[in-house]
């Protein structure tokens, strides 16, 4: 049996993952962030508790990929605390069990709806204010809590960086320490929820998993190497404005799927009711 046999998709739905994740990977590589969110267009093809855990893999490989080609711009280990990216790790440890169990526990397209929403409102808000000085500082226990409610939203939507992205933009850092800062996070939140989806649901990992992660590798990893030749020709100003707008795009699809997904609830309980 074929690799194609096994992911148990037809050729025609294999095509449309391939290109959305290319595209993720691509957004991801320019800006740091956003694979899953992009990514979440998946959610129309596969089921949540196959596309999620298949984004947070595919986002792992990204971001590794990623880190390599932009790795003298990061910080040494020991200056991850206070002022890097460990507060915000150590605040997501808390948080991606708490989404996790929502993942496989409560129905979450109200959360999705009120996720999404704040996303779009957000970047809107943001791409119509000029750039903000660097007035925010708040600390490593607000920077923590930041991380939690990133661990809490990629636990169920494989997507941790929006809240760590929302929180950096109001910082005003420039694109290198902006990134130092995301993607060592998002990797770790990444490599977080995976080991506990291996421990806490091991069937997640079976055959079509595997055979799905094995076919859409090979579009995602070109995909960051071009994502990350285009962030070297930015400038912050341009980082930023791509940044927000990728911020809209997720949350515009996130906020679609959630809609689509109270939809369904509510044409469920209405036939339920006659």
């Amino acid at each position: 049996m074929n690799i194609f046999a096994l992911s148990g998709f037809s050729g025609a739905t294999i095509a449309m993952l391939l290109l959305i994740l290319w595209l993720s990977a691509v957004v991801s590589g320019l800006s740091g962030f956003g694979f899953s969110a992009i990514g979440a267009i998946c959610l129309w093809l596969l089921p949540p508790t196959l596309a999620v855990p298949l984004l947070m893999a595919l986002s792992s490989a990204n971001q590794m990929m990623s880190l390599r080609q932009i790795r003298a711009d990061m910080k040494p280990l020991h200056q991850w605390w206070p002022q890097g990216p460990a507060p915000f790790i150590a605040g997501g440890l808390i948080g991606v069990p708490i989404g996790l169990w929502l993942l496989h526990s409560l129905p979450t397209p109200v959360l999705m709806v009120i996720f999404g929403a704040f996303l779009v409102a957000y970047a809107a808000y943001s791409m119509a204010t000029p750039a903000n000085p660097r007035v925010l500082t708040g600390g490593w226990a607000i920077a923590a809590l930041v991380g939690m409610a990133g661990g809490v939203v990629g636990g169920f939507t494989a997507f941790p960086g929006a809240a760590v992205v929302v929180w950096i933009g109001r910082l005003g850092l420039p694109k290198k320490e902006s990134r130092a800062i995301v993607q060592p996070y998002i990797f770790a939140m990444q490599m977080v929820s995976l080991a506990m989806l291996t421990v806490q649901h091991p069937s997640t990992f079976n055959a079509t998993f595997w055979s799905l992660f094995a076919l859409t590798i090979v579009a995602v990893l070109p995909g960051t190497l071009l994502g990350v030749y285009i962030y070297k020709s930015l400038s912050d100003i341009n980082f930023r404005r791509v940044s927000f707008s990728l911020l809209g795009t997720s949350g515009l699809a996130i906020l679609t799927k959630g809609i689509g997904g109270l939809g369904i609830a509510t044409g469920l309980l209405s036939v339920m009711s006659h």
